[in-house]
């Protein structure tokens, strides 16, 4: 069977910087409903139309088809009082976007007696990724999957 839409497609990846550092270990298989339903990047979905068990894929993704350009002014300079006292480097919190009602993840890069600095960037934000994997099943994806937007089941998501 090939990858088409409302398939259910098994992969297992490594996802690389250019330099060839490995960011991701995906060696455990995981599944995702094919078709536009946001469960992988879409230039790997795009790279994937079409393609059967046991093929390989390999792609390059500038930033913006990854997780989108480094944006500094999402480095947030907050209160340290806001913060819990075991507030310490690499926690992450919820908080909304200055100005707006939308939240985001914030990952703590500092922490002073008087602030606590949080950048609202994903880790690898502005950066060209390399995005290898192998494709181990491919199946019709059920009514059920269909209608909830994700795999079920082994390697998908479990209600």
């Amino acid at each position: 069977m090939q990858i088409a839409k409302n398939t259910i497609v098994t992969i297992t990846y490594q996802l690389s910087n250019l330099a060839g550092e490995q960011l991701e270990d995906g060696s455990e298989a995981v599944s995702y409903l094919h078709g536009g339903y946001d469960g992988i990047f879409p230039t790997v979905e795009e790279a994937l139309e079409g393609k059967k068990v046991g093929d390989d894929v390999e792609v390059v993704m500038e930033p913006e088809y990854a997780f989108g350009e480094y944006e500094a002014e999402l480095i947030r300079s907050e209160p340290r009082h806001l913060f819990p006292a075991e507030v310490e480097k690499g926690m992450q919190f919820e908080g909304a976007a200055e100005g707006t009602d939308e939240f985001m993840l914030y990952t703590v890069t500092d922490v002073t007696d008087e602030a606590v600095i949080v950048d609202g960037n994903h880790p690898l934000a502005g950066q060209t990724l390399k995005f290898s994997c192998h494709v181990t099943d491919v199946r019709a994806a059920t009514e059920d999957e269909i209608t909830h937007g994700h795999a079920h089941g082994d390697h998908g998501h479990h209600h």
